[in-house]
């Protein structure tokens, strides 16, 4: 390969010589976004080095997101510093070249640097995953089985396809630890219609809006949805393992509890086991319906894997919800509902730790019958179609092969962040167990919208931790970073513009 020089470097550290010396050749534009890299074992040949060397390096790239291998292809290049708008700045120490950040779009500025530099944003909002990601055989393939369905006269069966939902239980049993039966498991379209639909069902069901006790901070596109469907939400604070039990037990009585034990979100910690059976125990004693937003619990960095509340639930209080906005692409809009079984006690029996309260008292095989009344009312949501191409990447497959691919992919980038921001001063990197994002905190006065604001100025979006706050200081100052659609280059320069944001409000105040 002609691009590349040889690399002498000593038996110590060969791996990383590699991959050092590919992420300059991007950074200073001697390699761009497409150019192909020599096979491992060309370029092992002329570097002297084992080829298993070689091998690992690209594994690391492919990983950070700065090339893209596939069996049988060549590597290519991917992530170069002028396809993230002409940055040719760095966050490695050692990387030639200063850091640059992109301009403000100030009050004078032309309309051409105006367009330059919206051209130049970095989306790091939390909530899209690595779309482009998967294989395209796999996406065509899934696409084409689609189109081949036949032509059916007849009405969308409101529940889903039971080949879909079959292949979802088959799913839960191989990932989550518990396999419910067919008929327990239907479909919606997303997270938030999956809460609007339980929140209408128990609605109808109690004769009353359902209380629901909520996580805060916590997912406030889901409060919203209940809020809508005519619930009412209570917040609940959080501690160090996922909502307060205590504070929850001490509040007046709730109907639902909806809870985000596998990766809170937005604050990332991880309800241990000793807490979840706690909590089922508490719900099963007082007719509360535990709902565990389970949304993106295939991506653990750090730990051992923790089992589905639902995996745990003896007494049939939890319903699970689950869906392809995480793994695959939010715009499917497709999530799944697994309905609590028939074993539990009564829910909503206002038997909860406060006094004074008086409700219907419905059982869990009432819930889940009011839950499939109302999905049948608002008929199917998800077009078959998609359900089919689902389907067929779940059964080939190729649904596991892309989530090793980006779990890999998204490990790689929980380390780069936790390492490019440990040992900086006054900030902490908060949410990276698992999941997409990062909580990224400082010790000083700047509040999160002065943060983000000035990292909007610099080119790159972000979501402030407050927002996600129920009451009033329920948060600490911070954003909240994506990290799931990024290429390595334009994380970095996230990374550099959270620092100087801080850095710049700090010296404001």
């Amino acid at each position: 390969m002609d691009q590349i020089e040889v690399i002498m470097v000593d038996q110590f550290g060969k791996t990383a010589g590699v991959v050092e010396r590919i992420r300059r050749m991007v950074h200073d534009g001697t390699l761009r976004e497409g150019d192909p890299l020599p096979s491992t074992r060309a370029l092992a040949a002329e570097l002297g080095v084992a080829r298993g060397t070689v091998v690992a390096a690209y594994d690391q790239l492919d990983g950070e997101g700065w090339i893209r291998t596939r069996h049988g292809a060549v590597a290519r290049v991917v992530a170069a510093a002028g396809a993230a708008g002409g940055a040719t700045g760095s966050a490695f120490p050692d990387a030639a070249g200063p850091r640059v950040l992109p301009t403000a779009t100030g009050p004078g500025a032309t309309a051409a640097s105006a367009s330059a530099t919206a051209a130049r944003l970095i989306d790091c909002r939390p909530g899209v995953p690595a779309v482009t990601a998967i294989a395209q055989r796999d996406w065509r393939a899934a696409w084409r089985a689609a189109a081949d369905a036949p032509l059916r006269n007849a009405v969308a069966d409101p529940l889903g396809t039971v080949e879909l939902r079959a292949q979802v239980v088959a799913q839960l049993g191989l990932s989550r630890g518990f396999a419910p039966s067919v008929d327990r498991v239907l479909l919606t379209a997303g997270t938030s219609e999956a809460l609007s639909l339980v929140t209408e069902a128990l609605r109808v069901h109690l004769g009353r809006a359902p209380v629901f006790a909520v996580e805060d901070p916590g997912y406030r596109t889901g409060q919203r949805a209940v809020l809508s469907a005519g619930g009412t939400v209570v917040g609940i604070p959080l501690d160090d393992d996922g909502m307060d039990l205590d504070a929850l037990t001490a509040a007046p009585p709730v109907d639902v509890v909806l809870v985000t034990p596998t990766h809170q979100y937005p604050l990332g910690s991880v309800m241990p086991v000793a807490r979840r059976q706690r909590l089922l125990a508490w719900a099963a004693a007082t007719g509360t319906l535990v709902v565990e937003d389970d949304y993106d619990s295939e991506f653990r960095h750090r730990g051992s894997p923790v089992p589905a509340l639902a995996a745990l639930d003896a007494e049939g209080v939890v319903l699970h919800v689950g869906g392809f906005s995480k793994t695959l692409d939010p715009r499917l809009r497709c999530s799944y509902v697994v309905l609590p079984g028939a074993t539990g006690g009564p829910v909503g029996a206002g038997s909860g730790a406060g006094a004074g309260s008086v409700s219907v008292s419905v059982s869990v095989a009432g819930v889940a019958d009011a839950v499939l009344a109302a999905r049948r009312a608002r008929g199917a949501v998800v077009a078959e179609p998609v359900q089919v191409a689902l389907a067929h990447l779940l059964r080939t497959g190729a649904l596991r092969r892309h989530l090793g691919r980006v779990r890999r992919d998204y490990t790689h980038r929980r380390a780069r962040i936790a390492a490019r921001l440990d040992g900086v001063a006054g900030l902490e990197a908060r949410a990276l167990t698992g999941g997409l994002h990062a909580v990224v905190v400082w010790s000083g006065p700047a509040t999160g919208q002065e943060v983000a604001a000035r990292m909007a100025g610099a080119g790159v979006l972000v979501s402030t931790l407050e927002e996600y706050g129920l009451a009033p200081g329920s948060t600490p100052a911070g954003v909240v970073l994506g990290y799931g659609a990024v290429t390595a280059p334009e994380l970095d320069r996230a990374l550099d513009a959270v620092i100087g944001a801080v850095e710049r409000a700090e010296t404001v105040a």
